[in-house]
């Protein structure tokens, strides 16, 4: 009930969708293998599907991990971001993973030689090259969600996290490192696994490439210089109010100097507030506040 509108909003659509392709199998449709992303060399392939793939997902436990990690970890970056750029960085991410894919798949190509055969023998199964390539389709939000997790690892780097099984808490930047690894080592190691691991790396490495971007002054970057002066510093760019190089403003209100006097009061009390608050995520992590501190918090985001 207290997700913000994005988070929300994504996990319904990817529920619906799911929800979706077990209803056209029923009809004999496969939402999948329409909406899902193709090899770009391959007849089935749409341009659409770099989109469309990304809200689409294989079995139940795919849909769970991901949406359970949007919801875990999504939350919590676009209540410090905010809707739109967090929106635009979840789909960056997303549609680079399945460029990376494409690329993946393309030197696989390549490599294999297939570009050479009419036919490919498939398990015993003869088939022409056309349909197999039609087979190299690409689903699911985990591209997507693997660039949240380095974003939440960049933003929250001493953080530290219960994962199972290990029996004491990592640190986010550790463990977002140790998933790049295994991803990395799953890619060039297992074949045939039915895991686009090297999509996984795409979805992160799009994101840092973002990330780097607003880092280095476009748009405003959330720094990653210590929790605390990289939460201050995030808030300092996105609120000209807490610069100290901001621009010289005039406001101007009815009343004369007694609400001047009182607005400016109540300015300052709610900077205050927003350093307290922020001091309390340095020390005790973002899960200790208040649903009230996270909705100040939540709400000065929108400003």
């Amino acid at each position: 009930m207290n997700m913000p509108p994005i988070t929300k909003n994504l996990i319904i659509i990817n529920l619906l969708f799911f929800l979706g392709t077990l209803v056209a199998t029923r009809y004999q449709v496969d939402l999948n293998d329409i909406l899902g992303l193709h090899f770009f060399l391959a007849s089935d392939f749409s341009i659409y599907q770099l989109v469309t793939y990304m809200f689409m997902h294989g079995s139940f436990e795919h849909i769970l991990f991901n949406m359970f990690a949007v919801w875990m970890f999504g939350r919590v970056m676009e209540n410090v971001w905010g809707p739109k750029r967090f929106l635009l960085y979840y789909m960056v991410c997303g549609i680079g993973a399945g460029l990376t894919q494409e690329v993946v798949q393309y030197i696989s190509y390549v490599w294999t030689g297939l570009a050479d055969y009419d036919t490919v023998n498939l398990g015993g199964y003869l088939m022409s090259t056309g349909e197999y390539l039609n087979r190299w389709t690409t689903v699911g939000a985990s591209g997507a969600v693997y660039g949240i997790l380095l974003a939440f690892g960049m933003i929250f780097p001493e953080e530290r996290m219960f994962i199972f099984p290990l029996p004491v808490p990592i640190k986010a930047k550790y463990f977002v490192i140790g998933y790049a690894a295994i991803e990395l080592f799953s890619g060039i190691t297992s074949s045939g696994d039915g895991i686009a691991h090297f999509a996984h790396l795409g979805g992160m490495i799009f994101g840092l490439a973002l990330i780097l971007y607003w880092r280095n002054g476009h748009g405003g970057y959330y720094g990653n210089e210590g929790l605390s002066a990289k939460i201050k510093r995030s808030f300092h760019k996105f609120f000209d109010r807490f610069s100290k190089s901001s621009r010289p403003r005039m406001h101007v209100y009815q009343g004369g100097r007694a609400q001047d006097y009182q607005y400016n009061e109540a300015e300052k009390e709610r900077e205050k507030e927003i350093d307290r608050i922020l001091e309390k995520v340095k020390q005790h992590g973002y899960g200790s506040l208040t649903a009230e501190e996270k909705r100040k918090l939540f709400d000065a985001s929108q400003q």
